[in-house]
């Protein structure tokens, strides 16, 4: 928490590669948390080169500046409204898709969070359902 107003080197040094992580299309979204003062030379330089951006209020002193794909940019708009440690368990997980992060972790945090234990060595049994696999009439199984 203790960063200073100034953008630091290794801050511009984060931003520069997420802008190349996103340029390459490696991820469509990025998020950066930061002093209210440090993030008006971002908001510029997103500005300056046209990319979607959206500055959260992290706290009274902090900010979000999530910028990327203007489609996730506006997705985000649409349901981060609070502190991102009250999203709901679904939004978590479409955040972190977003943002790139590994599927099945996404998956298992999803989980987590909606009170499923995950046995990540022996494998997870999502459902008691048989699989659709099983249908005995072809014609029967409509997806």
């Amino acid at each position: 928490m203790g960063q200073s107003a100034d953008l630091t080197s290794a801050t511009l040094q984060i931003f520069n590669h997420h802008l190349y992580e996103l340029s390459k299309g490696m991820r469509p979204l990025a998020l950066m948390t930061m002093a209210v003062d440090a993030a008006a030379p971002v908001i510029a330089r997103l500005q300056g080169r046209g990319i979607a951006h959206y500055v959260h209020e992290a706290c009274p002193d902090r900010v979000n500046v999530v910028f990327g794909s203007r489609l996730a940019v506006k997705v985000i708009q649409h349901f981060v409204r609070g502190p991102l440690c009250e999203l709901s368990a679904e939004h978590d997980f479409m955040l972190g898709i977003l943002f790139g992060y590994d599927r099945e972790m996404q998956c298992e945090r999803y989980l987590g969070r909606c009170g499923d234990a995950v046995d990540t060595e022996t494998g997870l049994e999502v459902t008691s359902a048989p699989p659709l696999a099983i249908a005995t009439d072809h014609k029967a199984l409509v997806l």
